[in-house]
């Protein structure tokens, strides 16, 4: 197990076949022939040590999974040596076993440190969360920011001056792993059937940018989490109900804990007849219409794949007042015709939302709801973002720029 905490940079001396000799005086120091030492982030087996000369066996299974298919003498690389009992854990825990190998693609210059952008294989993309921890050749980091088919990290100069880091051309491939803790919670979630974002920018995004991405997050059939502040105290988590499945029907019910409910643009409420429920409404001026399950259903309405269904009908442009039963378990919410010019309220955020993806502005929202059954305010949010790789917005924002 190692750390991702570089002991110090190592020279490539010689190649003979599946041995390589590192000249690492610092880890030779604690290596011992059997054992296992971390060069660029790849475990490999430690065959002698000798005068501050480190050999080790590089199997071709590793060259091929790795980039030490392209590592020649005189090449430097990152040196870790295995935790032992009692060391700190000053970084993250990772095993050495190469998850994918990256690519540079971009590197900015952000007041001393260097943000480089990676585009990785999609297979590990999907996985990735921003403010998680990642090695990139050996190295801890943690991811800044995931984007449709990149993700970037952020280097300090302290970083770059103790590791080979120092120095990345664009184009230079690079060892991914993940960290172990995130990989197993990241199984468990599967295992689990939590619905995790399509495009996974995590935690609070701002300004247009956070905008834009929320929106593309819509498109692609996301979530998005939505923080109001100062009308309801509240988040919810949004998704367009064109692109609702069941899956993500029983991630709202069983994690976010809310009520789930339907804003619709007026238009859309008034062509299939669904009615304003009688009654003043609550405090915030939410508009509730006609509860509805779809009419053409075996069951009672109320399972996720049921409702999942009567909202996507919902938001088909050829749907008809007939194709729903009334009252039912799916609630509408009307907009109002202004949208967030009009209204601050989750009920237009959503439907502006989906309207500024090129959905049919028909969306779900539901309220984020604590464990003790309180509503979750922004800190707890923020954290059930990024543990679920949503973006989180402020419906100021929204306001702002939609």
């Amino acid at each position: 197990m190692f750390t991702g905490r570089v002991a110090e940079i190592g020279h490539v001396q010689e190649i003979d076949g599946a041995q390589v000799r590192v000249r690492a005086p610092k880890a030779a120091q604690t290596l011992r022939p059997g054992g296992a030492v971390c060069l660029d982030g790849v475990r490999l087996t430690v065959r002698a040590v000798d005068d501050g000369i480190v050999t080790v066996t590089v199997s071709p299974e590793s060259r091929h999974r790795s980039t030490f298919d392209a590592v020649s003498p005189g090449a430097r690389v990152n040196v870790e040596v295995p935790l032992a009992v009692g060391d700190p854990l000053d970084g993250h825990l990772v095993q050495g076993y190469v998850d994918a190998v990256g690519k540079v693609v971009r590197i900015d210059d952000e007041d001393g440190c260097a943000r480089v952008w990676i585009r990785p294989p999609a297979r590990l993309l999907e996985t990735l969360v921003a403010k998680s921890p990642i090695a990139v050749d050996g190295v801890s980091v943690t991811v800044a920011e995931v984007q449709r088919d990149r993700f970037s990290v952020v280097l300090l100069p302290n970083t770059r001056a103790l590791t080979t880091l120092d120095e990345i051309p664009n184009g230079r491939r690079l060892n991914l792993e993940l960290d172990g803790l995130v990989r197993l919670a990241t199984r468990r979630a599967v295992a689990a059937g939590r619905v995790l974002s399509n495009l996974p920018w995590a935690g609070a995004v701002h300004g247009r940018s956070g905008v834009e991405k929320a929106v593309r997050q819509i498109a692609a059939g996301g979530a998005v989490v939505v923080w109001d502040p100062a009308t309801e105290g509240e988040a919810d988590v949004v998704v367009a109900a064109t692109r609702l499945s069941a899956d993500t029907m029983r991630f709202l019910v069983r994690e976010v804990c809310g009520m789930p409910t339907v804003p619709s643009a007026p238009e859309v409420l008034d062509r299939l007849e669904l009615a304003p429920l009688p009654g003043g409404g609550d405090r915030h001026g939410t508009a509730w219409c006609t509860p509805v399950d779809l009419a053409s259903l075996p069951g009672t309405g109320v399972s996720a794949p049921d409702r999942a269904a009567t909202i996507r009908r919902l938001a088909d442009p050829d749907a008809t007042a007939a194709d729903f039963l009334r009252p039912g378990h799916v609630h509408p919410l009307r907009a109002r015709p202004g949208l967030l010019g009009e209204r601050a309220g989750h009920t237009e955020a959503t439907v502006a939302l989906c309207a500024a993806a090129g959905l049919a502005p028909v969306g779900v929202c539901c309220e984020i709801m604590s464990a003790d059954g309180t509503m979750a305010g922004a800190a707890e949010a923020e954290m059930l973002a990024l543990a679920w790789g949503l973006p989180m917005i402020d419906i100021a924002d929204l306001r702002e720029f939609l």
